[in-house]
C-alpha cells in the first residue's frame, strides 16, 4: 500500500499555491538541482518573495526601452480582459544585415509558469546591455511577448481571467488574447519561434510508481512537432540542429533535458505521450506557420523560488541557443522554410502515434536516486498517417462564413473572393457520422464527424472565397478546414454541423481558378 501521508502531501501540490507549498525536498534539490550564483536584474530580485507582477514588468521594460531607443521599441498588441494592455518588444539593431533572422520569443502564456516570463525579462536585458549577446543584434530580428497571459500571471493561475487556456485556443481563436498573440506573431513574420513555459514534476501519475512515487528528472523538456503536414526537411532541422545543439549547450553547464512526454490514463493504464502533433498549441501551430518551432518546459510549476536562477538561467540558454543555431545555420534555414512554402505533399488528416515500451529516467523520492522504469510510450515525432487526401489546388468556402475567413486571415491564410459568379467543378463533405460531445472543452462541444467526398459540380456566388494551397501558412488550413482534423473548425465545435448535412467548405482539384 502507499503511504498515504506522502500522496497526499505531494497531491496538494496541485492545489496550493506556489508560495504556500512546495512539494520538492531540499536534499532532492540540493543533489539534483543546485542553484545558480548568478546576478539577475529583474524586479522579481528586488524583494524576497514572489515573482515579477504585471505592474513591475513595466517600468522595467520602459527603462530599457527608453536607454535603447536606436534598438528596441515597446508597443501593444491589445489588452487582457481585465483590461491589462499586453507589451511587445521589439528588438531591430541598425546593422550591415538587410535580410536578418526573424526570431519570435513568447512567455507567460499559463500564469503559473514563473520562470518562463522572468528568464525572457533577463533575456531582454542582456541582449540590450551585455555586450557578449547584443552582437547577435547584428544578424537577427527579434520580437517578444514577455507576459502574454497577464491576467492569470498576476494571481499565479494557468488560465486567462475567462477560465480558458490559452495554448488550447490557438486554432478556434475564441479568447482575445490568443486573437491579438496570433495576429501579432503573423504579423511578425517569424522563422524561429520559442514559446516558453515551466511543467510540473509531481505529476499525480508518478505517485503510482516506487515505493513512494517519483518525480520528473529533467531541468527541462523540449516541445516540437511531429505532425505530418509539416515537411519533413523543416521537422529534421529542428531536431537535428536546434534541439541537438540545445541540448548540447545545456550540457556543459550541467543542466538537464529531454523531449517533451507528458501522461494520460488509456482504459487504466499510464501512458506516456512524447511530442506534438495538435495544431490547438503553440509547438505544431506555430510550425504549420512554416518556421522552426519549439515549446520550452522548464522544470518549475509548484516550486515556488527553489532553484528560480537556474530555471531562469535554462530559459535563457536555450533562447540564446536558438538564436545562436539561426544565424549559423541561416542559408539552410532558408532553404528548408522556401521547400516547405512549396511542398505539394498529400494531406494528412490523422495520424496515430507510434506506440513502444521504452524505458525513462525519474528521481525516486523514498531513495533520492535516479531509477530506470519501463514505459509505455506513444511518440507523436514518429508519427504515422491513418486519413490521407490529395492536396487540393483550393478551399472554396461560401460567403456567409465570414467568421470562418476572419479567423484564417488571423492564422496567416490568405483568401481571395469571387467577382462573378461560377459553376465549378468540387469536392464536397456529406456527414455520415456524427457525434457531439456532451460536455464542454475549453468552452466548446467538440464533434467527432466522418465525411464522405461527393464530385460535382455547384454554383458559386460572388463573393465566394478561395483560399489557395500554394501559400506558405497552407498547413494551417489543412489542419482547421479538413473536417476530421483533430483541431479543424468542425472538431471544435466553430463550425457547427450534423448528421446528414453538407458543409459549406468545397475542395478544389484543378487548376488555379
Amino acid at each position: 500500500m502507499k503511504n498515504i501521508i506522502t500522496i497526499l502531501v505531494l497531491s496538494c501540490s496541485w492545489f496550493c499555491s506556489a508560495q504556500l507549498f512546495n512539494p520538492q525536498k531540499k536534499e532532492m534539490t540540493e543533489k539534483f538541482f543546485p542553484e545558480f550564483e548568478v546576478e539577475i536584474k529583474t524586479p522579481a530580485f528586488d524583494k524576497k518573495n514572489g515573482f515579477t507582477k504585471y505592474d513591475e514588468m513595466m517600468p522595467f521594460l520602459q527603462k530599457l526601452v527608453d536607454s535603447h531607443k536606436d534598438i528596441a521599441e515597446m508597443t501593444f498588441i491589445g489588452k487582457s480582459q481585465k483590461g491589462k494592455d499586453i507589451p511587445f518588444i521589439h528588438i531591430n539593431k541598425k546593422s550591415a544585415v538587410n535580410d536578418k533572422v526573424k526570431v519570435w520569443v513568447q512567455a507567460g502564456i499559463h500564469g503559473n509558469e514563473p520562470a518562463s516570463t522572468e528568464g525572457i525579462l533577463y533575456l531582454i536585458e542582456q541582449l540590450l546591455n551585455n555586450t557578449e549577446y547584443s552582437k547577435l543584434l547584428d544578424e537577427l530580428e527579434i520580437g517578444i511577448i514577455p507576459m502574454a497571459n497577464i491576467d492569470g500571471y498576476n494571481k499565479q493561475d494557468r488560465y486567462a481571467a475567462n477560465g480558458m487556456d490559452l495554448n488550447r485556443d490557438q486554432t478556434k481563436l475564441m479568447v482575445q488574447e490568443s486573437v491579438y498573440l496570433k495576429k501579432t506573431f503573423t504579423d511578425f513574420g517569424a522563422e524561429v519561434a520559442l514559446d516558453f513555459h515551466e511543467f510540473q514534476p509531481f505529476r499525480r501519475d508518478y505517485l503510482e510508481m516506487g515505493t513512494f512515487g517519483y518525480s520528473n528528472p529533467y531541468d527541462v523538456m523540449l516541445l516540437y512537432t511531429g505532425n505530418l503536414n509539416v515537411p519533413e526537411e523543416l521537422r529534421d532541422i529542428t531536431q537535428n540542429k536546434f534541439i541537438q545543439n540545445t541540448k548540447d549547450l545545456l550540457a556543459t553547464y550541467k543542466l538537464t533535458s529531454h523531449d517533451y512526454y507528458t501522461t494520460s490514463d488509456v482504459h487504466g493504464f499510464t501512458v506516456f505521450n512524447q511530442g506534438s502533433v495538435n495544431a490547438r498549441a503553440s509547438a505544431t501551430s506555430y510550425a504549420l506557420s512554416n518556421c522552426v518551432s519549439t515549446l520550452v518546459e522548464v522544470r518549475g510549476i509548484d516550486l515556488g523560488r527553489t532553484s528560480f536562477k537556474r530555471r531562469i538561467m535554462t530559459t535563457f540558454y536555450i533562447a540564446i541557443s536558438y538564436m545562436n543555431t539561426a544565424i549559423e545555420n541561416k542559408t539552410k534555414l532558408r532553404e528548408v522554410l522556401q521547400q516547405s512554402e512549396t511542398s505539394d505533399n498529400e494531406v494528412v488528416v490523422l495520424s496515430k502515434r507510434e506506440a513502444s515500451r521504452s524505458q525513462l529516467d525519474f528521481i525516486d523520492i523514498e531513495s533520492n536516486t535516479l531509477v530506470k522504469e519501463e514505459v509505455n510510450l506513444r511518440d507523436a515525432l514518429k508519427s504515422q498517417p491513418v486519413l490521407k487526401r490529395d492536396m487540393p489546388t483550393a478551399y472554396i468556402i461560401l460567403p456567409e462564413q465570414t467568421a470562418l475567413i476572419e479567423k484564417l486571415k488571423v492564422l496567416g491564410v490568405d483568401a481571395v473572393q469571387l467577382t462573378t459568379a461560377k459553376d465549378i467543378e468540387v469536392e464536397s463533405y456529406k456527414i455520415v457520422k456524427y457525434k457531439r460531445e456532451a460536455r464542454r472543452y475549453e468552452g466548446m462541444h467538440r464533434q467527432d464527424v466522418t465525411t464522405e467526398k461527393v464530385t460535382g459540380t455547384k454554383s458559386f456566388p460572388v463573393g465566394t472565397y478561395i483560399v489557395y494551397t500554394s501559400q506558405k501558412n497552407k498547413g494551417l488550413a489543412f489542419e482547421t478546414l479538413e473536417p476530421e482534423a483533430d483541431n479543424s473548425f468542425v472538431s471544435f465545435g466553430v463550425l457547427k454541423t450534423n448528421l446528414g448535412e453538407e458543409l459549406p467548405i468545397y475542395r478544389y482539384m484543378k487548376s488555379k481558378l
